[in-house]
């Protein structure tokens, strides 16, 4: 026997379909909506051949917009009972297999499964008698929806697995369960395509593995960069991490600029220099790029640079540099404060006239304060986004102070200006706080 009969059988669940109905009991109510279905039939039949026309290809028509119309009926009531039955129980914290099955859409996947069983016993009725040859067509088309259908179960199960995990707080087999099911979707999704083309062709599944182990090799040989590219389209498509006017980075090539074209073959992107750079598309899905678009969309771009100061120069407050310092307005308030804090604090020290004995202000310690202040009352800086002035580890050129937060305006002129003005000001303050900030290495 021909092996797509084989898938046959299984795409064919008219038969089986019909024979657990008649296991269930429902023989009677089964042969009822046969008839039914056949005194539709030659009403339809007669009725457009009365008063519309005796073309047979119009009374199929007609009879095809009905059973349309009843298959998307049934599939609306089906979808919407089996989906509030699962509503009803979907509390992921006691019932998480059915809060799974729901959030994955199974149910509406068994509806359509059920509305194909219909479709499988009305086609008969509806086509067989008076449209003979118009039959099998259809019922290809049946068999073909069972295969999707069931391919769509198999895809929805996967989701259903890894929405169980989610909701039972097993985060570690949802990392394990997102590689496996990324293997298994893209098999079922191949085992399923032949099981297709045997169905809709009566061709042998194993002709057509046979033929494709015959041609892979060529085909990978000769048309490998078009095969990357049209797998790197439908990757991008599906995730919709890329497009047409996106900003993006591409260290691997030094390159930033906006996507002009993605082509099967090759990617065009425009610099910022207005040369257009060339890059193979399948590079889009194993190089590392920056997508910067998300940044521009949102009008907001980070600010990260750091002032390196010379270590030398840090040093404890004086009455001084104190007076001097309670001049500015951005760290008067702060400076009365900690002074009395440690006023108070130092009225039980032993030796408390060194200075070193207890808590004391540095002149670098009321500049990142001065900073983070700065920062915080500057109109151009997105105050809902994180600001932060701090340390970062010390090197032979000195200690950086990294300034960290986000501009309110992303375009590059904007950006760079804003940039360039928080740092102006923090450079030409550093003298007042007597720091000195690091132009060469020191030896």
């Amino acid at each position: 026997m021909k092996n797509y009969k084989y898938w046959l059988k299984i795409a064919n669940c008219k038969q089986l379909t019909s024979d657990f109905l008649i296991f269930a009991g429902m023989e009677k109510e089964i042969q009822q909506t046969k008839d039914f279905l056949q005194q539709v039939s030659d009403f339809i039949h007669y009725f457009v051949r009365d008063n519309v026309s005796d073309n047979w290809l119009v009374m199929v028509l007609v009879k095809l917009i009905f059973l349309g119309g009843l298959i998307y009926l049934l599939d609306f009531i089906f979808k919407t009972v089996i989906n509030l039955i699962f509503k009803a129980f979907a509390d992921e914290e006691k019932y998480p297999a059915i809060k799974a099955i729901y959030t994955s859409k199974i149910t509406n996947t068994i509806a359509h499964f059920l509305v194909l069983i219909f479709a499988s016993l009305a086609i008969k009725p509806l086509f067989e008698y008076r449209h003979p040859k118009t039959f099998p067509f259809f019922e290809t088309l049946i068999q073909l929806g069972f295969v999707l259908v069931l391919g769509g179960l198999a895809l929805r199960f996967l989701k259903a697995i890894k929405n169980y995990f989610f909701y039972k707080k097993d985060f570690y087999r949802i990392v394990a369960l997102n590689a496996v099911s990324q293997t298994l979707k893209t098999i079922g999704i191949f085992i399923f395509t032949v099981i297709a083309f045997s169905v809709v062709f009566r061709i042998s599944g194993t002709t057509i593995l046979g033929s494709l182990g015959a041609i892979t090799a060529v085909l990978v040989l000769v048309f490998r960069d078009t095969i990357l590219g049209f797998m790197t389209g439908i990757h991008v498509a599906t995730s919709k991490s890329l497009k047409v006017g996106d900003w993006i980075g591409i260290p691997k090539y030094n390159l930033e600029g906006t996507i002009l074209e993605i082509n099967l073959i090759t990617t065009k992107i425009q610099n910022f220099d207005k040369t257009v750079s060339t890059i193979p598309t399948y590079d889009l899905l194993s190089t590392e790029i920056k997508n910067h678009q998300v940044m521009a969309e949102g009008n907001r771009r980070r600010i990260k640079k750091s002032i390196v100061f010379n270590i030398n120069s840090f040093k404890f407050i004086d009455e001084e540099l104190f007076e001097r310092l309670k001049k500015v307005n951005l760290i008067s308030e702060y400076l009365e404060e900690k002074a009395s804090e440690i006023s108070v604090e130092r009225t039980d020290l032993k030796n408390p006239d060194f200075i070193i004995n207890g808590r004391q202000l540095t002149n670098i310690g009321v500049f990142r304060r001065y900073a983070l202040n700065y920062l915080k009352q500057d109109k151009d800086i997105d105050q809902n986004e994180v600001v932060l002035v701090r340390q970062l580890e010390i090197t032979s050129q000195g200690m950086p102070l990294e300034i960290y937060c986000f501009s309110n305006r992303s375009a590059m002129e904007d950006y760079e200006e804003i940039q360039a003005d928080i740092f102006d000001h923090l450079l030409a303050s550093a003298k007042i706080f007597d720091l000195e900030i690091m132009q060469v290495n020191k030896i």
